[in-house]
């Protein structure tokens, strides 16, 4: 028996790859995911509710909304000197406006509307034309911008933003463009600002052409090079950036395939079916035996865990193909990626959303909220109380510690979502409503 608890030490010691106190942490997370799952006992953090629901207890409520509070503060000061030209969502002041809009749809504090109203008016301000995707470039701004005037009535300024949005799909849909397919910099990304619009705001907002002349652009661009590379009938659409195939949800397939299958795309079942399932297949069976996916096509090495590269993102790309296609085989993966990023997910790069932490912990939320299994609130709550810990793990500062992506700002956007998990939602990338996911239906 001492023998096995110092394999189980030297085991995680390696695969924490953290300072000493982390990795004394990190120990106490892999206890609760032994053989069996995470016990949730009095004293942890869900309480049976009123109908048989499982509810976070009030204690761990209170704790993330003083931290939330907290670490609003030391955002706030910090963003003193943060960079005044960075206008994006990924980084700038977009990512912030977002959050602020989240804490508004959490809290119904009509003071954080106006706030996010505050940086929205900031980023118009310096559109630059440059990039034109939602995380990256001015449609964040813009789709941001629409919806907050949405909600404050403004619809001359809102309907404003939806003009100047439109007007740079022609950057999107010209053929002789080398604007690449992936979300950060490329047409899946401007095609995510317009899904946006739609879903905060109403269908209609933005028209279904405008919408379909981007799908297929991206349809077209991934057949384009899925025949130059002979695999059109192994993957028929296939996606590069700067020459290199990847698979994660930032640049490469699984964030492109997750987009073309959202509803309010209007993707046609026809090519749903003959076009994008093969091509998610061809991407799962480039998984590892581990679970966790490449970050490109020709990399062979299973390091990374970030919502960027590796299961956390390609998580929510199999959990919508399971939505689109009703078959098992994708629900089931999902899973197995949930339990990587439940044993390597706690990463030294920080807390941020793309390549942290916080990132890693929303694919529980996601999970939880398709099968309302209480197991993945439990692994998104331990994951927030990682959060809670806020710099006391000897983790990477990031270059723009306070940004929605790389720093606090994203870490508190999730820790926001634990208080509502039924609504919850990855920003700038999952799609929702205030309505809950279809459920998984299980035998009776």
């Amino acid at each position: 028996m001492i023998g096995t608890l110092l394999l189980l030490h030297f085991y995680l010691q390696i695969e924490c790859e953290k300072t000493r106190a982390t990795y004394f942490m990190c120990v106490n997370h892999h206890r609760a995911s032994l053989p069996g799952g995470p016990q949730v006992t009095k004293g942890t953090f869900l309480s049976l509710c009123p109908g048989g629901k499982r509810c976070i207890i009030h204690n761990f409520t209170r704790r993330i909304q003083s931290k939330i509070k907290d670490l609003l503060q030391q955002m706030e000061e910090g963003l003193k000197t943060a960079d005044p030209h960075d206008c994006s969502a990924y980084t700038g002041w977009t990512g912030i406006a977002l959050l602020y809009l989240q804490l508004y749809r959490v809290t119904c504090d009509q003071n954080y509307l106006l706030r996010s109203l505050d940086y929205v008016k900031r980023t118009l301000r310096n559109l630059n034309g440059r990039r034109v995707t939602f995380l990256c470039g001015d449609a964040g701004p813009l789709a941001v911008g629409a919806v907050v005037y949405h909600k404050l009535k403004s619809d001359g300024e809102s309907q404003e933003c939806i003009t100047k949005l439109l007007q740079l799909q022609r950057t999107i849909v010209c053929r002789d463009s080398d604007l690449p397919d992936e979300l950060l910099f490329g047409r899946a990304g401007y095609l995510y600002a317009l899904l946006y619009v739609n879903t905060e705001m109403g269908p209609g907002a933005v028209c279904e052409s405008a919408i379909k002349e981007v799908v297929d652009a991206i349809i077209e661009s991934g057949k384009t090079l899925s025949k130059e590379e002979r695999k059109a009938e192994r993957c028929p659409l296939l996606y590069q950036w700067h020459r290199k195939q990847y698979v994660g949800a930032a640049h490469g397939m699984a964030g492109i395939y997750y987009m073309l299958m959202q509803p309010a795309a209007k993707v046609d079942q026809e090519t749903l079916t003959e076009m994008v399932k093969p091509s998610i297949d061809y991407m799962r069976h480039k998984r590892f035996r581990s679970g966790n996916y490449p970050s490109s096509l020709s990399n062979e090495t299973d390091r990374l865990v970030h919502w960027c590269h590796g299961a956390p993102g390609v998580i929510h790309t199999l959990m919508q193909a399971y939505k689109v296609f009703k078959e098992e085989k994708y629900l089931r993966d999902a899973m197995e990626c949930s339990d990587v990023i439940w044993q390597r997910g706690l990463l030294r790069k920080g807390y941020g959303i793309c390549h942290g932490t916080a990132g890693n912990g929303y694919s529980f939320l996601s999970l939880y909220r398709l099968t309302q299994d209480k197991k993945y609130l439990y692994r998104a709550c331990k994951f927030a109380e990682w959060c809670l810990e806020y710099g006391a793990h000897g983790c990477r500062i990031p270059d723009r510690p306070y940004s929605l992506f790389e720093g606090m700002a994203g870490a508190i956007h999730f820790l926001s979502d634990i208080l509502a998990p039924e609504t919850a939602r990855f920003p700038a990338f999952e799609l929702g409503s205030s309505e809950r996911d279809p459920k998984v239906q299980k035998d009776s």
